[in-house]
């Protein structure tokens, strides 16, 4: 975004705007952590559960 002129207006518009931009990256960096989060896989349960294999047929 290119904002033209010498006036507090204009300077002032280029904060907004930088400011609004960071707003927008550090939401969509919490948005994208929560799905990482979300799809990690459940940790493999501890013991001996699961571990034997029934050969008999």
């Amino acid at each position: 975004m290119d904002i033209q002129g010498t006036s507090g207006v204009a300077f002032a518009l280029q904060i907004k705007s930088a400011q609004m931009a960071n707003s927008q990256q550090k939401q969509e960096g919490q948005a994208v952590l929560q799905l990482l989060e979300a799809a990690a896989p459940a940790p493999a349960p501890a013991g001996s559960s699961g571990g034997n294999i029934n050969t008999y047929a």
